[in-house]
């Protein structure tokens, strides 16, 4: 097992799918065998205790990605020292990259420098994002093309990056998973969080392809059928000023809950009650889903979901057996949908528990963990 330096800007205690992912993955890795580079959080230090490697923390944010202004430069400068001196003091012979931008571009110099070689993640929205920026277009191509590996976290990733940059000797997928032991179902006669409610939640940041406001789009049409329906909302993010605002104009405000960031344990028992967990994302511009863990994580407490048809969330399910893909560009044929599956409780009962089953067997941790050091170590 080659000694390994993950640099990813996103790490928990940060939020983020990607960052559990890395979490999960690397914590199972040989003892001694990784170091971390991450982001600065100042509530780091619980988090980085429990990890079972060594975590760096420093400043790996930065609003600009390219290299064509001084504070790109200044940015890119810093990062690498700070990678050449971990790579020289703890003898690294590999660099895994939580993204091409920017955390590639600085293995590249590493490897310049060097000679270690570097393997990247990609999620899906990041170079369909990198596409609308020649600079950062370039970059990424670069990046690309001195890579060890390119690690896709879901065939609909790998098929853009086959097909908009040509990639396809390097290429590996690998999709995340779940923690089956963690995210299981609730135990009986658990006291309700939404008594005398029918819950369709979603868990994620509040971003534009998401779908949040397409389900608030769609609520006037599910209350006509569904009169206790309710929406609750899980996470914070730039959109939620115009999602109050929408719901609030659509007259459904009483049916929304905006229930913010919560911790590990309410957020499971979220997922636990619901009835049914919803990601409607759909393709905004060049911004897809890339894959969609919180699928994996309501599957695996149990409760049916549904999903967009755009992206690489169709992976995480099995259409009509633990849960269904729609097209969330209207707001009718997601009612519609809805509508259908509340009103069905026992076809929701038996989506849930194929749904666990699937997660056992194709989506947990352990089994991932150990296809990972095989492909990467």
């Amino acid at each position: 097992m080659r000694k390994t330096l993950l640099i990813t800007e996103i790490f928990p205690p940060t939020h983020g799918g990607s960052g559990r992912w890395f979490w999960e993955i690397y914590r199972r890795f040989p003892f001694g065998t990784v170091q971390v580079l991450t982001d600065e959080n100042p509530d780091s230090e619980s988090a980085d205790a429990e990890f079972p490697h060594r975590v760096f923390r420093d400043s790996l944010s930065s609003p600009v990605w390219g290299i064509a202004s001084l504070k790109g430069l200044v940015f890119y400068w810093k990062l690498w020292r700070r990678v050449d001196q971990i790579s020289r003091s703890h003898s690294i012979q590999q660099v895994h990259c939580g993204r091409l931008m920017p955390e590639g571009l600085v293995a590249l110099l590493n490897k310049m420098r060097r000679s270690i070689p570097y393997t990247c993640y990609v999620h899906g929205e990041d170079v369909e994002i990198a596409r609308t920026s020649r600079e950062i277009s370039i970059l990424t191509r670069w990046v690309m093309r001195h890579a060890e590996k390119i690690i896709a976290n879901s065939e609909n990733t790998a098929n853009i990056l086959r097909s908009w940059w040509g990639i396809e000797d390097q290429l590996v997928v690998m999709t995340p998973g779940v923690d089956v032991d963690r995210f299981r179902p609730a135990s009986q006669n658990r006291p309700s969080r939404w008594p005398g409610k029918r819950v369709v939640l979603t868990v994620g940041r509040l971003q534009k392809r998401k779908g949040h406001d397409m389900m608030i789009r769609a609520l006037p049409l599910i209350r006509n059928q569904i009169p206790d329906a309710h929406y609750c909302i899980v996470g914070g993010g730039e959109e939620e000023s115009a999602l109050r605002s929408l719901a609030s104009s659509l007259k459904v405000r009483d049916l929304v809950e905006f229930a913010g960031e919560l911790n590990d344990q309410d957020m499971l028992e979220c997922y636990q009650q619901c009835d049914l967990f919803a990601l409607p994302n759909r393709r905004v511009n060049n911004d897809d889903e890339g894959f969609g863990m919180v699928l994996l994580e309501a599957q695996s407490c149990g409760r049916p979901v549904l999903a967009g048809d755009a992206g690489g969330t169709r992976e995480t399910l099995i259409q009509g057996d633990t849960g269904v893909i729609v097209d969330c560009t209207e707001p009718e044929p997601l009612a519609n949908k809805v509508n259908e599956l509340l009103g069905d409780p026992s076809q929701l009962d038996k989506m849930g528990q194929a749904g666990r089953v699937h997660m056992e067997k194709n989506f947990s941790w352990d089994e991932l963990a150990v296809r990972a050091i095989e492909r990467l170590g």
